[in-house]
């Protein structure tokens, strides 16, 4: 039964200005009829393609499954944005209705015994060489995308394999949710006595949130990320700061979203869909997709960072302890819900540095303009705000997209601020991707950032700290990869790469930020209007590498976790002492009693980067490596930016990513700039590939 409703304007493309999204004439209940719509016009184009008796040629069978199921991607698009961030029950709801649906049509199309033998047909019998390069990846990825999902399964196996994956779904989804179900129940609430060391912005977010729950005599103080951060940072009192930090990492451990009887379903589950497919484990799966290739490089990379960074971190950690107890006039050990106060203090006390202090020169406005007017610079992007632009939520604002011939580029949204409905950290993400149509027509992509920045308050604007800025320029980096995607095909554009090149954009760009002619371009107080003072700057600077050993040693944690948990082959039946075994090597303080990653570990439970969390240190690497470059010619030298821009961002999937950074860089990647940068060792001179 075709589902038709003339109202909804999901059911149909949009008929607006460069296809923005129509947000004002939508609500909840027109999602799932869409969705239903879109799955039922996918499967009948599928069906037709299978159905065809033309002998099966690349253009009839493998371009033409990419260009399958554009109805459902555009509802799907818009559907999965707003779920993370302007989310609410009925959404919620709606998603847990949709998923296994969507599950059923996923195994519908990879499990089309007709379907597949087309596909097979073609990857074993068409001449490559009358393929472009791109064309070849896209065959490849068709291929795999079956042999990858069940089409080689029979029988029992086939069924086996559909329960799982729709079992997997389910599972993922219910993680998602139960954790940002559970964020918004913590609340610290503080008095006057409570307050001690806390910044005046601090202060007065921690009093603007009271208020808004109706208290005008006490503070707030929340697990999200612009309250959590500063409270850790900055406050005197150990016994709340305790507090706070069991609150935020004892999560989904017990009660209504306790996630830890979900985390050994969820990952037992992948483990027997990969066997049933005839890999050693998941990661073994998901690895045979990405630049590392095998579980042993990942570990090989881990480990060597591990060994190089553990002695410097156990250094600075003595140091850091031996201050706090100078600090305190007594003997001190400290622990997790330590480092961060200490940290700072040491940090202020060495290079006379603080977050406070550069807050006044990043106001956000003036942020804005410079993350934007760095996209200028390097690759000729501007920026200009739609205000007739239709938003999901008041707080978000829209941009035109251009080049300097006036070309439209793309649109993207903004969204900085946490509230209720949006899960808590920050990322990219396609309202729209970019892709050639059937009629030749380039589709410009659109896309959104999303962050939890500070809030204004009622004296003062949004003044971000450094990190909040830095993750601005990481998520702004994959929306430019996003928006200057200029490929044929939806599935190899953009972001569409590899999970463990994906990062490269957007780690590249947070080198920025600690550059003087960057900083000069944007960094001004919101006040005086004063640029940022060569003082202040020489202090960024001088401080790059302090913590460095730490922050890596703790990235290995999450990463070495994750691998822990998709190369089990067996249930796991304790996850406390599990996750205690798999961080052994890289645990930096005691386990605190109760509390674990992974039961709030979003990233690998729900968010894409199962076996793949590894990816941010290798494209660390990555982007070390390709930074190195800038500095040696320049940060804005103009080729070597072009260079960037068409050989990285453009680019998509349509190469294979090494491919794509030799022909950047001239050579294979070293770790030897990343050691150097995080003055972990000296430089070495860069040898060219023997490759």
């Amino acid at each position: 039964m075709t589902l038709m409703n003339a109202d909804n304007v999901l059911m149909s493309d949009f008929k607006t200005l460069n296809g923005m999204i129509p947000f004002d004439y939508f609500t909840n209940k027109d999602f799932e009829p869409a969705i239903d719509l879109g799955i039922e016009k996918a499967k009948a184009e599928v069906q037709a393609i299978a159905d065809n008796n033309e002998q099966p040629t690349f253009e009839n069978t493998i371009v033409a499954l990419e260009r399958t199921g554009h109805d459902l991607n555009r509802v799907l698009n818009v559907f999965y944005p707003l779920l993370s961030a302007n989310s609410d029950d009925e959404l919620m709801e709606i998603s847990q209705r949709v998923s296994p649906k969507l599950s059923e049509y996923g195994n519908f199309v990879s499990l089309h015994e007709g379907l597949w033998k087309r596909v097979k047909y073609v990857y074993e019998n068409c001449e490559r060489t009358s393929l472009s390069t791109e064309d070849q990846m896209l065959l490849e990825k068709s291929y795999q995308s079956f042999a990858r999902n069940g089409a080689n399964l029979e029988g029992a196996d086939r069924e086996k394999y559909r329960e799982l994956t729709k079992k997997i779904s389910q599972l993922t989804l219910k993680f998602g949710q139960n954790v940002l179900k559970e964020l918004n129940t913590y609340e610290l609430w503080l008095t006057a006595d409570d307050i001690d060391g806390l910044p005046e912005s601090a202060l007065q977010a921690a009093k603007e949130a009271a208020k808004a729950k109706g208290r005008e005599d006490a503070y707030l103080i929340t697990l999200q990320a612009p309250s959590y951060g500063p409270f850790m940072k900055y406050s005197t009192r150990r016994d709340l700061r305790e507090k706070l930090y069991m609150m935020y990492n004892t999560r989904n451990t017990k009660g209504e979203y306790n996630n830890l009887e979900l985390i050994k379903e969820l990952s037992l589950a992948r483990y027997e869909m990969a066997k049933l497919l005839g890999y050693k484990n998941y990661a073994d799966y998901v690895l045979r997709q990405r630049m590392a290739e095998s579980v042993e490089n990942v570990y090989d990379l881990l480990y060597k960072l591990r060994d190089a960074y553990t002695p410097v971190m156990k250094k600075d950690l003595k140091e850091l302890e031996e201050f706090a107890s100078k600090t305190e006039g007594k003997k001190m050990k400290l622990q997790a819900w330590d480092y961060s106060y200490y940290y700072n203090k040491l940090k202020d006390s060495r290079y006379a540095l603080n977050d406070e202090m550069l807050r006044p020169y990043f106001e956000l406005n003036n942020v804005i303009g410079g993350v934007f007017g760095l996209a200028t610079k390097l690759y000729g992007l501007h920026f200009t705000q739609n205000f007739n632009a239709q938003v999901f939520n008041p707080e978000v604002k829209a941009f035109d997209v251009t080049d300097d011939d006036g070309k439209f580029i793309g649109i993207i949204y903004t969204d900085f601020f946490p509230r209720a409905s949006k899960r808590s950290g920050a990322w990219m993400t396609n309202f729209r991707e970019q892709r050639i149509d059937a009629a030749g027509n380039n589709i410009r992509p659109i896309v959104t950032i999303t962050m939890n920045f500070t809030r204004p308050t009622a004296d003062k604007p949004s003044l971000l700290t450094y990190s909040e800025v830095e993750t601005f320029l990481h998520e702004f980096g994959h929306a430019l990869h996003g928006l200057l995607a200029n490929s044929h095909y939806e599935s190899l554009s953009g972001t569409n790469v590899y999970r463990d090149f994906v990062e490269l954009p957007s780690q590249f760009n947070e080198n920025f930020l600690s550059q003087k002619e960057f900083l000069d371009s944007f960094a001004k107080h919101y006040v005086t209007g004063e640029s940022m003072p060569q003082e202040l700057i020489d202090k960024i600077q001088a401080s790059s590498q302090f913590g460095a050993a730490y922050a890596c040693i703790r990235q290995l944690n999450f990463g070495l976790l994750d691998m822990a948990w998709h190369t089990i082959t067996s249930e796991v039946s304790d996850p406390f002492a599990f996750e205690a075994e798999a961080l052994k090597t890289v645990k930096i303080f005691d386990a605190a009693p109760g509390a674990s990653i992974s039961t709030q570990f979003s990233h690998i439970f729900s968010g894409g980067y199962a076996a793949g969390y590894y990816g941010y240190k290798w494209a660390e690497v990555l982007d070390a490596d390709a930074f190195a470059k800038f500095q040696a010619d320049g940060i804005f030298n103009a080729a070597t930016a072009r260079s960037f821009k068409e050989n990285i961002l453009m680019r998509g999937s349509t190469e294979h990513p090494m491919a794509l950074y030799k022909r950047f860089r001239g050579s294979e990647p070293t770790i030897d700039a990343l050691l150097a940068r995080d003055g972990i060792k000296t430089a070495k001179s860069k040898k060219k590939s023997k490759k």
